[in-house]
């Protein structure tokens, strides 16, 4: 093999990570959004069996039961919980399935769970990811006009990993997003 053949080889290897980290970061759409979020829940329960908002968050089994999408397009950086203006376009996304879901639902309810990776103490990536949610909030009611009262956050910090892993892991810091109207009283 000449060193031509090699170098276009090894250049094809260390390009293809690349590639397929852009587009798993791809930013769904509203109509992706809309439907994850307007299925039927995993598991129904009965009107007398819906729990408070503080036990939603507290219990697994039903935040696993409810409609949800990862969203891991919104670039949060190492650290942060700020999202950038550049970002607005993907959160826009976000805003217009909410406003679909809310004219077929009345009283849709969203619960906006913030995730970091596994980098730094346990105490502060469980600020961090209250952070992450409140921060989603807070630019989808200013800048999008959606409801607050539709709009419930938690952080569940290093808690629920998708990469298990110590290191830094973009796909850890994101946020899920779960209808919980048919949980909730």
């Amino acid at each position: 093999m000449d060193r031509r053949h090699f170098l276009t080889g090894f250049a094809v290897f260390l390009a293809t990570p690349g590639l397929a980290l852009a587009q798993s970061r791809t930013a769904p759409t509203s109509d992706q959004i809309l439907r994850k979020l307007d299925a039927a829940p995993r598991r129904r329960i009965r009107p007398e069996e819906r729990v408070t908002i503080q036990e939603f968050r507290r219990r697994p089994d039903l935040r696993r039961a409810a409609p949800s999408i990862d969203i891991q397009a919104i670039n949060f950086e190492f650290g942060s919980a700020e999202i950038p203006r550049s970002e607005y376009r993907k959160v826009r996304e976000i805003a217009r399935a909410f406003e679909q879901i809310s004219r077929r639902r009345r009283n849709a309810r969203f619960l906006i769970e913030g995730h970091t990776d596994a980098v730094g103490s346990r105490e502060s990536n469980q600020i961090l990811s209250e952070r992450r949610a409140a921060s989603l909030k807070r630019v989808l009611v200013t800048e999008f006009g959606i409801s607050p009262r539709m709009l419930e956050t938690v952080g569940y910090g290093e808690d629920f990993l998708l990469i298990d892993t110590p290191e830094e892991n973009w796909q850890n810091r994101r946020v899920t997003i779960r209808r919980v109207d048919e949980f909730v009283r």
